[in-house]
């Protein structure tokens, strides 16, 4: 054993060697034969062919399991063939694969040595098997018991001199069962200390929203694509990230509906889409789906927007009846205060800012004034930004202008990325505190919750960076690959005195630790979760509000791993013993208690056991029934956002940060991006070409990439160029290797999400 002070060399990068990397053109559709070919042969190599159809066969079926990838719903009648797209196939594969590693994988490799690797390669070497702990002095894991890490948590947890000292995250993999008994533990330990990753991704969707329709959440459901007028996809990749919604694009389509794709990026899904449950997907021609592209600069979707409001604005007034007054008079606030704010801007310098071609808007503004029925949907491309908040409002203005909510084809459609973090979030995973959501759990939980506010994922990073912070706890995902400022978040986990990982597979977030680490493995969603004789199953909520039933079909990956709510409800069991007021270990072995609490604390959730089954029930929507009675003067509000003020040097570009078509959040399935062209590397700089000439810089020149914030110079080493479609001034590469660029504590106004999608940064060539 050496001394406290000992800290392992572990690296927090991982390899910046290069790979044989290949470039060609981009691919101009998305999925066809092609996406069915990568998907079987991902599925095939991890799984093997039986049980790779036996997987897909029940993924996404209503007596199957949900997808552990995107949170897309499903359809009210799915494929009975395929109900999932290439990267779904890909996620299945990736937590159901054959490989594992257990106990003589980490007697033979050290931490240090591991942590070498890249993210591929650690995801690549299989399913964890057995509980293990890193204890104090050591860089090998070895094997513990279930019961010796409760109660080495449990002790942990004792030592503290306040429950605060506790950080609780969570990732957006989990079950509402798992989510629920896990925010409920934190609050009977006594804190509010629930980070979790929409801290990360749409915090800024649920603050917008929350202000000016009064709920956190999306109004349209799925059917509501396929008839809308015009559907509006802004700062979203759908082709790479939510695959599926291409379908109800092509309905769309089908069905005489236009859509409208806002992004720096021209991305190949929104191009042409070869739906391969149609011949025509198949070997046919495929459905364009985009009409217009408005190719907007990074982070000036403000500015796009003020500028197409005003010319919509003049066409009102002049009689054209393109507002819904009716609307605007019955249910909305602010409609003279938001003229008058778009009467003090420009129209030539908005369009300056925005970059897109004046013709262009021009054929926006003649569709967007003859349509009623519009649904915008957004991603991480509006809400990373410093102005994220005001961003996603100033989209929100236009549905509230046209009178696009509360009725058919029409609405918001905030796509979230993970599985279930929006069912995390509805059931109680949240740093803020409710009052309301208290006084149901002193009553029906017998326990008094903490009214004080927690932590969210920012201030959980610096309370670790400052040693206030001494247990973390991480249900599922890598949050240190996951998290801004890569460094600054490795130095605050390797102050922790103990860190826990509840995961499927190894990740970056097992080797860089606090003195002590556990590992606790846990069920893919496509395994079985058996109690006696009896299969049960746990329930998610998709994007759009809907609670349904999961239940896995294939054998376990090991005897030696545990349900994410059994696991919990043990530790639970072990920290409170039997004569709490809670009965954890009852519900960690019948899910049917924990359900059954749910519907009696969380507000919206009724008779889940029954109503979840097949396709499902929705959440109560205040926007769909038009209900605005919790927001001021019992209104939805318009509201007047400030364009961003970025004051760029001149030496400077903005960077943004970008997912490859190999990976899901930071878990990365291969090394290749085939919708950009890239090939078998991911350490590459996207730039256009004139950016490119002014620098002096050729194409797969190698650089290094710098932000400067607060005099703190961070850089990410090693990039390729490639020349690319990005409007001047801008870049794009793939996080999670660009993390380190952003500074933990840049971040989106009230909502705190990192600025990862608007880095200011320079480029500079390596010797």
């Amino acid at each position: 054993m050496q001394n406290e002070n000992f800290r392992r060399k572990v690296s927090v990068i991982g390899s910046e060697d290069f790979s044989n990397i290949k470039i060609t053109e981009p691919v101009r559709y998305a999925a066809g034969k092609l996406g069915v070919k990568e998907a079987l042969r991902h599925g095939f190599k991890e799984m093997g062919i039986v049980r790779s159809m036996r997987a897909f066969l029940e993924l996404n079926q209503e007596d199957g399991f949900d997808c552990p990838s995107c949170a897309w719903p499903n359809p009210e009648k799915p494929s009975t063939i395929a109900e999932y797209c290439e990267n779904g196939a890909k996620a299945v594969a990736d937590e159901a694969t054959t490989d594992k590693i257990g106990r003589e994988f980490f007697k033979k490799y050290s931490v240090e040595e591991l942590s070498k690797l890249t993210e591929y390669q650690l995801n690549k070497f299989g399913r964890l098997t057995e509980p293990l702990v890193l204890r104090p002095g050591s860089i090998h894991y070895e094997p513990i018991s279930w019961q010796e890490s409760y109660e080495l948590i449990s002790e942990e947890l004792g030592r503290l001199k306040s429950p605060d000292d506790a950080i609780f995250y969570t990732s957006g993999r989990s079950s509402n069962e798992a989510a629920y008994l896990y925010g409920m533990f934190a609050r009977a330990l006594g804190t509010n200390n629930m980070p979790d990753c929409s801290n990360m991704c749409h915090e800024s969707s649920g603050v917008a929203l929350s202000e000016t329709l009064g709920i956190g959440k999306g109004s349209v459901k799925l059917e509501d694509l396929y008839g809308a007028d015009v559907v509006i996809v802004a700062g979203q990749n759908p082709g790479t990230n939510h695959p599926r919604m291409l379908s109800a694009l092509e309905k769309c389509k089908k069905n005489g509906g236009k859509v409208i794709s806002i992004n720096p990026l021209e991305e190949s899904g929104l191009i042409n889409f070869k739906n391969p449950q149609h011949v025509k997907g198949l070997i046919g021609g495929g459905e364009n789906l985009t009409d217009i592209h408005l190719q907007v600069r990074i982070n000036q979707d403000i500015a796009l927007m003020k500028l197409i409001l005003k010319r919509l604005a003049a066409l009102d007034e002049a009689g054209q009846k393109v507002f819904n007054h009716d609307f605007l008079g019955e249910y909305v606030d602010g409609y003279q205060e938001l003229l008058d704010d778009l009467a003090r801007y420009d129209e030539s310098s908005l369009l300056d800012l925005c970059g897109v071609e004046e013709a262009i808007i021009d054929e926006t503004v003649a569709l967007l004034a003859t349509s009623s029925n519009i649904v915008i949907c957004w991603a991480m491309g509006l809400t990373q930004h410093k102005n994220g908040v005001a961003t996603i409002c100033e989209y929100l203005n236009l549905l509230l202008l046209k009178g696009s909510l509360g009725k058919p084809n029409a609405g918001t459609c905030p796509v979230r990325g993970h599985s279930n973090v929006q069912g995390d979030r509805s059931v109680g995973i949240m740093h803020f505190v409710n009052p309301e959501l208290n006084e149901r759990i002193e009553k029906h939980l017998g326990f008094k919750a903490p009214d004080k506010e927690g932590l969210d994922v920012v201030g959980a990073i610096k309370a670790m960076h400052d040693e206030s912070g001494k247990v973390f706890i991480c249900l599922g995902g890598n949050f240190l690959m996951a998290a801004s400022d890569t460094l600054y978040t490795a130095e605050a986990m390797q102050n922790c005195e103990l860190t826990v990982q509840i995961s499927t597979k190894l990740n970056r977030s097992h080797l860089v630790t606090g003195k002590t680490a556990l590992i606790l493995p846990t069920f893919g969603r496509s395994e079985k979760d058996m109690k006696g004789d009896k299969l049960r199953y746990q329930t998610m909520e998709d994007s759009m509000g809907r609670v349904r039933q999961s239940r896995g079909l294939l054998k376990p990956t090991s005897e030696n791993i545990k349900s994410e709510p059994e696991l919990i409800a043990e530790l639970a069991h072990t920290h409170f013993g039997a004569g709490h007021s809670v009965n954890w270990k009852a519900m960690g072995e019948d899910y049917e208690l924990i359900r059954e609490s749910i519907d009696l604390i969380i507000k919206g959730f009724e008779n889940t056991k029954e109503r979840s089954k097949g396709i499902g029930y929705y959440l109560p929507n205040n926007v769909r029934d038009l209900d605005f009675s919790m927001l001021p003067n019992g209104r939805a509000q318009l509201t007047r956002n400030p364009l961003p003020e970025h004051d760029l040097k001149d030496e400077e570009l903005m960077l943004m940060t970008i997912r490859s078509h190999d990976q899901f959040n930071t878990t990365i399935y291969g090394m290749d991006d085939r919708y950009r062209g890239i090939y078998n590397e991911r350490r590459v700089l996207f730039m256009n070409a004139k950016d490119m000439e002014k620098r002096n810089l050729k194409k797969m020149d190698v650089v290094h990439i710098k932000s400067t914030y607060n005099r703190k110079v961070r850089t990410a080493h090693k990039f390729l160029v490639v020349p690319y479609n990005i409007p001047s001034g801008d870049l794009a590469a793939y996080y999670p290797e660009t993390n380190v660029l952003v500074p933990y504590d840049q971040y989106a106004d009230k909502s705190k999400t990192p600025i990862s999608k608007s880095i200011k940064v320079t480029v500079e060539k390596a010797i």
